[in-house]
């Protein structure tokens, strides 16, 4: 077997962080959204949001621009090991299944994304339990990411940073499983089409 290539580790990784930054507001109004009208909990009992255009709207007006990037750096650090680890891993994986890329088959590449996504987001899920809750939160966190991070810690141990793993795990597994493939598919057949060649804005379509 070849030794392994860190290429795709990294540009995984920097891709997924550019990626999060562009997006994040949409994340976290859909973050807002899911968590209201929780009877259990007063604190998002009230239904404040109609949709992601007035959550938009209504987070700048009441909280300020800034409270759209609330939860920004734990977002960042887990496209930094999930997006990092994803990728690699999947590209890694399929390497081990077979050596060259015109060898790969839709099978193999689904199954190497369900693992890789199973592995990425079971890695990732302390920054992905953190960076929802400093989403819920918006303009009122306290303590920033490291603070955050040691309250959950403190008050819940080590099972409240991995908590929903195992949710968190079959919802990468469907979504890698189908991502990666489907762009590596895609891909192929648009450059073997001769539609486009095997260039930066290929693989950016």
């Amino acid at each position: 077997m070849s030794a392994l290539n860190w290429k795709p580790f990294i540009y995984g990784g920097l891709a997924s962080i550019t990626a999060e930054c562009g997006t994040f507001p949409i994340d976290l109004t859909k973050t807002r959204l899911q968590v209201q009208g929780q009877v259990n909990d007063a604190k998002y009992k009230e239904i404040r949001y109609r949709g992601m255009v007035h959550a938009l709207v209504r987070i700048c007006r009441e909280e300020g621009l800034k409270a759209l990037y609330s939860g920004i750096a734990p977002a960042m650090l887990r496209q930094a090991s999930y997006g990092t680890i994803k990728i690699g891993t999947y590209q890694s994986l399929k390497r081990m299944f077979v050596e060259h890329p015109e060898d790969e088959t839709l099978m193999i590449n689904v199954l190497c994304g369900i693992l890789s996504g199973v592995i990425s987001s079971s890695i990732a899920n302390p920054t992905d339990v953190l960076k929802i809750r400093m989403q819920a939160q918006g303009s009122v966190i306290q303590g920033g990411m490291m603070g955050n991070f040691i309250q959950i810690y403190q008050n819940e141990g080590t099972k409240g940073l991995w908590k929903a793993m195992s949710l968190t795990a079959q919802r990468a597994a469907v979504v890698v499983g189908v991502e990666l493939p489907v762009y590596d598919l895609t891909k192929k057949h648009i450059i073997m089409s001769g539609i486009m060649g095997d260039t930066v804005y290929t693989h950016f379509l």
